[in-house]
């Protein structure tokens, strides 16, 4: 459905000039000046030099100058050719995943930096939070949205604040090892959040509050169905449950039973609550691992779920849950924010080789396959529901580097691999260097733009590769003799081979570390015809460096550097046709180190992969300056995506508060879409372009 123009599209953002790199290492800091190079139109790459040495930096993590020498090229290196023989017909693979919905990567942002990233309130939505999600929309048809967190534990709902917010925190009761605040806040958050859903086709997880069991909040739960309607997905119950003994937030005996107690109690409160119609939409146990159950030795205790499952958890409250859920970083970072001698600060450079191999995904996984199998059996979907590089914030020049692409990648791709039905990965704030995305600080909203995480770029890769039929199974190859630096999946759609994801996690800037994969689909060995097309097409994930932050590219598209986003692609999309050899069955596809290669092998992918770029967008220039904003419209949000605003409100309530049909009283906020960037100041404009 075409959006109505409202003004016209302002000049792009001139691409930032060559500046001063700090590189921070063991004998103090080393200041270096940037060289430019790199494609015309699109950001620099910076010439750099670091030390073999733990970073000291003290500024915001997420825009932190820490560059981190590469890890060095194995000795030997794995072979730079070799052959990937696969069947062109589902039924002739062997230990295919469950069909993945393209939907499966999502987003989890912390509830009390919502207002950073989302928007200030119902009336005053990000831009660049709007188009990042548009990007991925184009590829998936609509993003999943998680909106919790340790911080939605101990949230409430108030009427209002006196000076207008609609979040307030208190950090002085901040008492476990992420420094979360209490947060209170008012239903306009909600209402924000159906006004994005009322722009782009936005869906949104929630959670109820967890620390008083004799005293069920669920006022979020209430208005939450009644705003947003089928845009909302459901409601974490407890946040890291497994943690709350040694967080300080329950006695230190707190068990796996006394959480199946507790659930007991919701169930009962949410049961009796006339205001909630939708009773089976809890979303639990949502476990970090390792940590129960409490009386067995820390070494012994399981990282998966299973202690919860042994207390007969999802048989007795089946009625209750709409899907199961796990937590899970592959490393954590918080001897940095709370010293401890038994975890002391680690070393970057040691961790930074542990996201340039496929097997850090594979030991992550393998506690759960027990769980995903579980599931299926039990009929549920079964969700990673907060992961990125490392808890506690990451590792500054590695959780903010093209390695994190790369591994964001192959994590979720192996996470779809193992048949969890989802991931979402998470956004922390300005003070963690994972964000997928992060505003400026608001003082420096007026010169500065938004700053895009390498993780966003695996999230495109990711959504791409899985494509929109929601049949696609996923199946890790193991190729080059299963060399973990150089992993693939292959992607079978409507069951048939459609698209194949090819990872190169070296670093080389020589190309003599590229590899060649040569495919060989189908034949005799299969039992099936020859099965190589004419041609291939290929659409590449590149940087110079997996110690690279700004300079990287999704087919030849960058977000732009740190500072410089809008949400919107800068530069041409290049997808590239490689022609194949029908007589001998093969194709070669060359790798770069470091890159990813995504391949469109069905002419139905091909044929999607050549389709001109169509992603709604909303470019302006506006700033926080009540003076310079747009208003939209109600029936443009009210018929601009999905179900309109009408149809849902017949069902449950309307999207906008005080509305005709809205589930409480008020007046209804004229929406202003605003990007809390502005590198340019001046005329305003609001484009909405057409997703279909």
């Amino acid at each position: 459905m075409r959006l109505p123009l409202l003004s016209g599209l302002l000049g792009s953002v001139a691409s930032a000039a060559a500046s001063q790199v700090t590189i921070y290492g063991v004998f103090g800091s080393t200041t270096t000046a940037a060289s430019q190079s790199g494609t015309d139109g699109l950001p620099s790459t910076t010439s750099y030099f670091t030390l073999d040495s733990p970073a000291t930096y003290t500024g915001l993590a997420a825009y932190n100058p820490v560059y981190l020498v590469p890890p060095a090229i194995p000795n030997p290196p794995p072979a730079n050719q070799f052959t990937i023989s696969l069947p062109n017909g589902a039924a002739n693979m062997n230990g295919l995943s469950i069909p993945q919905a393209p939907t499966f990567f999502g987003f989890s942002i912390e509830m009390s930096v919502a207002t950073q990233l989302i928007g200030t309130n119902s009336s005053r939505l990000n831009v660049p939070f709007l188009n990042l999600m548009s990007l991925y929309i184009e590829k998936a048809g609509s993003v999943h949205v998680r909106v919790g967190g340790n911080t939605q534990d101990t949230a409430f709902m108030v009427d209002s604040f006196p000076d207008g917010r609609i979040m307030e925190k208190d950090k002085e009761d901040a008492s476990n090892p992420t420094s979360t605040p209490v947060l209170a806040f008012t239903p306009d958050l909600l209402y924000m959040l159906g006004n994005v859903s009322s722009l782009i086709n936005c869906h949104w997880y929630l959670g109820v509050p967890f620390n008083d069991t004799s005293n069920w909040r669920l006022e979020i739960a209430e208005l939450a169905e009644a705003v947003l309607g089928d845009r909302l997905l459901g409601f974490q119950a407890g946040n890291e449950p497994d943690l709350y003994g040694s967080h300080g937030h329950r006695p230190t005996t707190y068990s796996e039973w006394d959480y199946f107690g507790e659930f007991s109690l919701l169930t009962q409160a949410y049961g009796n609550d006339t205001k909630i119609t939708n009773k089976k939409s809890l979303i639990a146990p949502s476990t970090a691992g390792h940590n129960w159950p409490v009386d067995l030795d820390y070494n012994s205790r399981p990282f998966g779920p299973e202690p919860v499952w042994d207390t007969g958890f999802v048989q007795a409250y089946d009625q209750f849950l709409s899907a199961l859920a796990v937590e899970r970083y592959p490393d954590q970072n918080c001897g940095v924010i709370w010293p401890d001698p038994n975890d002391p600060p680690k070393n970057l450079i040691d961790v930074f080789p542990e996201y340039l191999t496929h097997q850090t995904s594979l030991n992550t996984i393998g506690p759960y396959l027990n769980s995903t199998m579980l599931a299926q059996g039990w009929g549920k979907p079964f969700l990673m529901f907060e992961t990125n590089t490392a808890s506690c914030g990451g590792f500054m020049g590695v959780s903010d580097a093209f390695a994190a692409a790369l591994f964001g990648v192959d994590w979720a791709m192996q996470l779809a691999n193992g048949n969890f039905t989802g991931a979402l990965f998470h956004a922390g704030g300005q003070n963690v260097a994972y964000n997928p995305f992060t505003a400026p600080p608001t003082n420096e909203s007026a010169f500065h733009e938004w700053t895009i995480g390498p993780i966003f770029y695996s999230s495109l890769v990711v959504a791409e590769a899985l494509g929109t039929s929601n049949t696609s199974r996923v199946k890790d190859l193991f190729p080059n003799n299963g060399d973990p630096h150089t992993p693939a999946y292959a992607v079978y759609e409507n069951d048939q081979l459609a698209r194949l994801v090819l990872i190169n996690f070296l670093d080389d800037p020589s190309g003599a570390n590229d590899y060649t994969a040569t495919l060989n689909i189908g034949g005799q060995q299969f039992g099936e015809a020859n099965a190589v097309p004419a041609q291939v097409k290929v659409k590449y994930l590149l940087a110079p460096s997996v110690s690279e932050k700004d300079n990287i590219t999704w087919g030849g598209q960058t977000l732009g550097a740190r500072f410089q986003v809008d949400g919107r692609w800068k530069g041409t999309e290049d997808i590239q046709t490689v022609q194949c050899n029908q007589g001998t069955n093969t194709c070669d596809i060359k790798v770069p180190a470091p890159g990813v290669a995504l391949v469109f092998v069905s002419d139905a992918a091909q044929q999607a992969a050549a389709a001109a770029q169509s992603i709604a967008t909303f470019p302006t220039t506006v700033i926080t300056k009540t003076a310079n904003t747009v208003s939209v419209d109600p029936s443009v949000l009210a018929t601009s995506n999905g179900n309109s605003g009408k149809a849902r409100a017949n069902r449950l309530g309307g999207t906008s508060q005080g509305g005709a049909n809205a589930a409480a009283p008020g007046k209804q906020p004229a929406l202003v879409v605003t990007a809390l960037s502005g590198a340019l100041v001046g005329a305003l404009g609001v484009l909405a372009r057409a997703l279909w």
